[in-house]
């Protein structure tokens, strides 16, 4: 059995925000003209404004990146920028600390893996999620 979560509320949030940046510097970029200041903006100025918003878009659209998957062998972490795989073995339980924004991975030495696909604003769906990954480690682990 495998699973894969995402975030829900963020991945909304985050398209209408990018949506909204580039519209608001598309206008911005188009109504650059001659001010009575004396200050020229050239058509490449109107140009820049657009790909400075599409730029700040595409970080945003960032946030929405975040997975999870899991199968009988371990778990694959994708985060904002890094994936990372770890075998069940090498997870000693999967864990959301009370007033943590997102779940985790506790692994030895007392370190832990971020799991940001599984946000705490998601509720029943982060919950959902949680209890997936608690039974496939326990099924992977005994």
């Amino acid at each position: 059995m495998a699973v894969e979560f995402r975030p829900k509320r963020i991945r909304t949030v985050s398209v209408v925000s990018a949506v909204f940046l580039v519209v608001v510097f598309s206008v911005v970029g188009w109504l650059l003209t001659d001010t009575p200041t004396g200050v020229i903006f050239r058509t490449s100025d109107q140009v820049a404004m657009v790909v400075l918003g599409v730029l700040l878009a595409s970080g945003v659209l960032l946030l929405a990146r975040p997975r999870v998957r899991a199968d009988e062998t371990g778990v694959e972490v994708r985060n904002v920028v890094t994936v990372r795989r770890f075998e069940w073995s090498d997870v000693l339980h999967v864990s959301f600390p009370d007033g943590a924004s997102w779940a985790r991975l506790e692994l030895p030495d007392d370190e832990y893996v971020s799991i940001m696909a599984i946000q705490a604003v998601d509720r029943d769906h982060a919950v959902a999620a949680v209890r997936a990954l608690r039974e496939l480690h326990r099924a992977a682990t005994g």
